[in-house]
Parts: structure tokens; sequence; C-alpha cells
């Protein structure tokens, strides 16, 4: 049986030919990226974080109502009444649901369990245990030491592979855009007290590669134009190559956003943070690549000799008149 197919080639995103004037704003762009820059490290150093068990210690129980919407603030008179410290208690899900943190507790880890039944006991039967996390203090230094080290280790990483892959004015603009996107990420964490745990962590290193991902892709169609124009102002040049990989760059971070934004909305609680630094770091991963890694070489300038075929500058279309001419043509 024939089933007749559609002939259809797709359109384009972005019409061939596009020309946004990028390399017009690339000062605003980069003093305002530098600004939010500082200001995130500034944010960082005097607010903070609001870390979560595995980089603090302490212990966090989930709780559900068995009988309608759970009062937050009587629970949070019974527990403060218990003489344990802190006590966090954050209506979270649905209007029965509760998350309750109780801070490290002086001594061993015997202190901590026996704060934690305090707690059991002090909300009673009018609700169920769902989770119940304990971190001792050891083991949540040494987690933040870790991915303090995971973090530098891979910015490190993929700066050195920037470089001997391109030059190294590429793997400046690349570190500094990769250093954008981390520092804005934690300094909306910082800005808005979102919990701050392993999985954004995780969702940071994942940034990280994405942006990177991005950033090669936009910085080996400047080199390939670099050779191909070799007369081209280099401002021109980069407006050209921003916008011959413009389709490309905002698609993939419109499929990546939409996968994403489903697991915020519906992939519940427990994701939820990690589904927003994830959210956060591709918009702002998808902007670095556009308007700091290019836009910084138009800055700080590159050598077309050193590029491998460079040499000889020749204007742009100039190749075609390099080519040998078929035997007979006048």
């Amino acid at each position: 049986m024939f089933f007749p197919i559609p002939d259809f080639k797709g359109f384009d995103f972005f019409p061939h030919g596009t020309r946004l004037p990028f390399m017009k704003y690339k000062g605003l762009a980069l003093v305002m990226s530098v600004v939010l820059m500082v200001g995130s490290v500034a944010l960082f150093l005097v607010h903070g974080l609001n870390y979560g068990v595995d980089f603090k210690g302490g212990s966090l129980i989930e709780v559900q109502s068995k009988s309608g919407p759970a009062d937050v603030s009587e629970v949070r008179k019974k527990l403060n009444d218990l003489g344990i410290g802190d006590v966090q208690i954050q209506a979270f899900g649905s209007d029965t649901d509760l998350l309750i943190r109780v801070e490290q507790q002086a001594g061993d880890e015997a202190a901590q369990q026996v704060a934690m039944k305090k707690v059991v006991d002090a909300l009673g039967d009018g609700y169920v245990q769902r989770r119940i996390e304990v971190v001792g203090p050891a083991v949540s230094s040494e987690l933040r030491s870790t991915s303090i080290i995971a973090l530098i280790a891979s910015l490190f990483a993929v700066s050195l592979y920037v470089w001997f892959r391109f030059d190294w004015q590429f793997a400046a603009g690349v570190i500094l855009s990769l250093l954008h996107d981390v520092l804005l990420t934690i300094g909306i964490f910082s800005l808005f007290w979102l919990e701050f745990d392993l999985s954004i962590v995780a969702a940071v290193l994942t940034i990280v590669g994405y942006s990177m991902n991005d950033s090669v892709v936009v910085s080996d169609r400047i080199r390939e134009n670099l050779r191909k124009y070799k007369r081209m102002e280099l401002n021109e040049l980069l407006d050209l190559s921003i916008n011959e990989t413009l389709s490309r760059t905002v698609l993939t971070g419109m499929t990546a956003i939409a996968g994403i934004a489903a697991l915020l909305l519906f992939g519940g609680e427990v994701i939820r943070n990690f589904s927003l630094a994830m959210l956060l770091g591709i918009v702002i991963g998808t902007y670095s690549s556009i308007f700091i890694a290019a836009p910084l070489l138009g800055f700080i300038g590159i050598k077309r000799d050193n590029l491998v075929g460079g040499g000889s500058k020749t204007a742009p279309g100039a190749e075609k008149s390099n080519k040998k001419e078929p035997a007979g043509a006048v």
C-alpha cells in the first residue's frame, strides 16, 4: 500500500543572510557582564549561600500531614521549644508536605539521632515520615572541598582544551564566558536564598560543558572565516561568524530549555532547584557564547598568521580567482 510522503524541507529559524550587528554592542555587553560578575561575587561574600544538608551538616526530614493542610506556624512553635538549635521549616509541593531541617548538633552522631527523635515525637501521629537524611560535619566539609575542586578542575581543563585546539585568545574568551555563567548562577541562588546542595553543583558542571560546546562551535566558525576572509575587518568577521551559527545556537538552547522546563514544572520539589539551575545556566550560557566569548576577540585581537593555513592575505572572494581555470577558458 502506498503512502504519500510530504515533501517538507523545513524552514530556517534565521533566514540566510541575517546580519545582526552584535559587535556594535560588544562594549556594553562586556561592561554589563563584568558588573554582574562582580555583583555576584560581592553577593556571595556578603550574603553567602543557603547551603543544604550536604554542605552544612545536620538532618533533613520530609513529612506529610495525615489530616488536611499542614500548619507551618504550629509545627514551628512545637519544634522551637525543643532546644535543638536552628530548625528551618519549609512548605513545598502540596499543602500537606513539610521539609524540616535541623542544624548539626554538638557531639557525635548519637546526639543528632536524639534530636531527630525529639522532632518525630513532637510531630506526633498527625504526620507521616517520607524521607530522612543525616550528614555529619566531616562528610559535609569534604563534600564542600571536593565540589570546589571539581569546579576549578573543569574550568582549567576546558581552558586548556580550547587553548590547544584554537589559540590563547579563544581560550581567554571561553574561560571568561564560563566564569560568567558559573558566577551569575551562584549569584542568583544567593540573591533569592535558594537551597544550594550537591545537585546544584552537578547542574553547574553540566552548564560548563554546555556553554563550552556552544562557544567551541562559534570559535570554530570564526577560525574558519579567518582563513577564508583574510582581509575582512575583524569585527565584521566576528559578526558574520556569530550570525552564521546563530540558528544552531538558539535552536539548541530552545530544545534544551523545553526539556528542562518540563522537569521544572512537573518534576516535583526534589529536583526543582536543580532544574532551575540548569534553566538559568542554559539561558546565561547562550548569551555568553554570543556576547562574551566571541566579542572578546574584538578587543584583544588575533594574529591570523598564527592560525594553521594562515600566511598570505587575500581579499574576500579572492579564493575564487586563485583557482585554476579550466582548459579553453577565456
